[in-house]
C-alpha cells in the first residue's frame, strides 16, 4: 500500500441537497461518462445521468427508448468519474409505472449496480405514491414536474407548460403531491416563469429548474447542449462553449495531416533500438 495519504473527498448526498432550500443556488449538470463526470465534478454539486442520454448520445428521437441497463452502463461511467458531486441517476420509461413493487426493485436495482445516491422520477398521477414507498425503503428520489420528456408522445412533442389555468393547477399540484412523498428535490422543467417561481415558494424542497426561470434554488441543462455541440438547443439553454466547432476544427486538421503525410511525424513515430557499437 501507498505510505501517501490520500484525500478524503465526501461526496453530497440528499440531506446536503435538500438543505440548500432558499440559500446559494445549486450548480447541476448532465453527465454520461466517466471524463466528462470528473470535468464537471468540481463545479456542480449534483450530476444527473440523464435518460436525456438516448438522445445526445444515442442518437434516438426522444427518451421513451432508453433501457434501465442503458442508464446503469451510464451511472456506473458516472460514478467512475465523479468524486463529490451527488450523482443522480434517471429512471427510464417503464421501470416505475407499473406499481411500486416493481418499481422499488429496478430503483433498487440502479442503487446497487451503480452506486449512485438518488434517482429521479417524472411525475404522474401514480408517481407521488411511489415516491413515498420509495423513500420509506431507502432510496433517495428527486422529482421532476412541469414537461415530462417521457410523455412526449402522448403530449404530442416537447411544449412548455404552465401558460392555461388548468396547467398551472395541474403542475402546481403535482409538484406539492412530490414534496410532500418525500423527495428530497423537485426538478422542473419548461414551465412559465411565474408558475415556477410559485412552485418555489410553496415547497419545503429545493427546486431545480430548466427551463423555468432564475427563481428556482438551483439549474440543470443538458451538458452538450450548454456546451454547443448541436446545431439547435431549446430556447432556454444559454451555450457556454463551442464544442462543434472545435471538434469540426480538430478533425479537419487531423484529417489534411493525414493525406499530405505530415501525420504522423518524427516525434510521433517509433523506431527500432541500434545495436550498441554499430
Amino acid at each position: 500500500m501507498s505510505s501517501q495519504k490520500q484525500e478524503t473527498v465526501r461526496r453530497l448526498a440528499a440531506p446536503d441537497i435538500q438543505a440548500r432550500k432558499g440559500k446559494e443556488p445549486l450548480v447541476c449538470l448532465t453527465a454520461y461518462d466517466a471524463p466528462t463526470a470528473a470535468l464537471l465534478d468540481d463545479h456542480c454539486d449534483l450530476l444527473l445521468v440523464g435518460d436525456s442520454v438516448g438522445m445526445v448520445v444515442h442518437g434516438l428521437p426522444n427518451t421513451v427508448g432508453v433501457t434501465l441497463e442503458m442508464m446503469i452502463l451510464h451511472g456506473q461511467a458516472v460514478m467512475r468519474g465523479a468524486r463529490r458531486a451527488m450523482v443522480v441517476v434517471d429512471m427510464p420509461f417503464g421501470s416505475y409505472e407499473g406499481g411500486k413493487e416493481l418499481a422499488y426493485e429496478n430503483c433498487a436495482r440502479v442503487m446497487k449496480e451503480t452506486g449512485a445516491q438518488g434517482v429521479k422520477l417524472e411525475s404522474g398521477p401514480t408517481v407521488p405514491q411511489t415516491i413515498a414507498y420509495l423513500v420509506e425503503r431507502g432510496i433517495p428520489v428527486m422529482g421532476h414536474v412541469g414537461l415530462r420528456p417521457q410523455a412526449v408522445l402522448t403530449e404530442g412533442g416537447f411544449k412548455a407548460k404552465g401558460r392555461t389555468e388548468s396547467e398551472r393547477l395541474r403542475v402546481m399540484a403535482e409538484a406539492e403531491a412530490t414534496a410532500d412523498a418525500g423527495a428530497f428535490a423537485v426538478v422542473i422543467e419548461g414551465v412559465a416563469a411565474d408558475l415556477a417561481g410559485e412552485i418555489t415558494r410553496a415547497i419545503p424542497v429545493p427546486t431545480v429548474g430548466i427551463g423555468a426561470s432564475a427563481e428556482c434554488d438551483g439549474q440543470i441543462l443538458v451538458t452538450p447542449d450548454m456546451l454547443g455541440l448541436f446545431d439547435w438547443t431549446p430556447k432556454f439553454v444559454r451555450r457556454y462553449g463551442d464544442m462543434r466547432g472545435h471538434i469540426v476544427e480538430g478533425v479537419a486538421a487531423y484529417a489534411d495531416d493525414v493525406r499530405a503525410r505530415r501525420f504522423p511525424a518524427e516525434v510521433e513515430t517509433y523506431f527500432s533500438r541500434k545495436p550498441v557499437g554499430t
